[in-house]
């Protein structure tokens, strides 16, 4: 049966995969009704995050957990909130209500000020499906594909606008690197500017006076001074702190099982791999297993991210039998290459 299956064309392929994973999905929609009030249930994961770090922020600036407690926490509330803005990105909430769409837009982008805002991450996104694992895929490649492993690609992973500069220096046409520029400064102005330079300076204040302790010559830092640091740490503790560990997990995991450069176009076996070993669970939990199911959502794109949780077991059955690759380690030495290069 299996030869029998790998012998179809890629277009069987694919449409063997598609129906298997739509017909999951209907499976799970009808042993679960609820699941059919898919406004209702998008809008109500997103405030149950804003909630929930509402709640954990107020039990920190309050001191009843530590600042480590708070972070994580938030950073796995961010994780819920970028699953919400990427099934929006597909207009899978809200479609004909236009109002709250764009609120539930706004909503996410708030507390996840450390990336391009959702309304020009749309665009690249859905280009991204289109180009996928091609240099046209910008969103990719700003998360570092194509680049070898090494300190550049940890620094584009852990941070999309020194990504979105190297992609604009690596591109030999001037018109190129121009066009990367303004669309880095379309998605990151000004929010999420603001945000990474509230992080580079806590980074900073806190490593000179680290090197000055060390020195024995601490710093007597004002009145005022102290104030601000004071309230720039609480703002890393609930907000920017969690944005980077959640953005770094995620990149990370994105970035390494996206094939990139010798993807044929349209072929949706080549694209992804399903990344899911056992030593990825500390960064997927920061990613709602984002490595494990996003493959699937290459297949099929019109189904919500909770969807793809209950249906992974038998959508990973038949992508495994039609090729779609494993835990294909190799990538990382390749590039993402899908072919090795020798």
């Amino acid at each position: 049966m299996v030869d029998e299956l790998q012998s179809l064309s890629l277009p069987e392929r694919v449409k063997y995969i598609r129906r298997n994973i739509i017909a999951a999905g209907s499976d799970v929609k009808q042993r679960f009704p609820v699941l059919k009030y898919q406004n209702a249930i998008g809008l109500g994961i997103l405030l149950f995050a804003l909630f929930s770090m509402a709640v954990v922020s107020a039990l920190y600036l309050n001191q009843q957990i530590p600042w480590w407690l708070c972070l994580i926490l938030n950073a796995l509330c961010l994780s819920l909130a970028h699953e919400i803005e990427h099934d929006l990105i597909h207009s899978l909430y809200f479609k004909k209500n236009r109002f709250m769409y764009h609120l539930m837009m706004a909503l996410v982008w708030i507390v996840r000020p450390s990336s391009a805002n959702p309304w020009a991450r749309k665009t690249l996104h859905l280009k991204h499906h289109q180009y996928s694992g091609s240099e046209l895929d910008i969103e990719e490649r700003a998360l570092s594909n194509g680049t070898r492993w090494g300190v550049l690609r940890l620094l584009m992973t852990a941070d999309l606008m020194v990504a979105m500069a190297v992609v604009a220096w690596q591109d030999k046409d001037k018109g190129d690197r121009l066009g990367m520029v303004m669309t880095g400064i379309k998605a990151f102005f000004p929010v999420a500017m603001l945000t990474w330079g509230l992080w580079y300076l806590f980074l900073l204040v806190h490593g000179v006076d680290a090197a000055a302790a060390l020195l024995s010559m601490p710093i007597a830092w004002s009145t005022g001074a102290q104030a601000l640091i004071g309230d720039l740490d609480i703002l890393v503790v609930v907000l920017i702190g969690p944005n980077i560990l959640w953005s770094f997990c995620l990149h990370f995991v994105s970035s390494n099982m996206h094939y990139h450069g010798d993807v044929e176009h349209n072929n949706l076996l080549q694209q992804t791999q399903v990344m899911n070993p056992w030593w990825l669970w500390p960064l997927q939990l920061f990613c709602f297993n984002f490595g494990s199911t996003h493959s699937i959502h290459h297949f099929v794109v019109n189904e919500p991210f909770y969807i793809r949780q209950l249906t992974a077991a038998k959508a990973h059955r038949v992508m495994r039998e039609m090729g779609v690759r494993f835990n294909d380690y190799g990538s990382f030495s390749r590039a993402n290459r899908w072919k090795s290069t020798g």
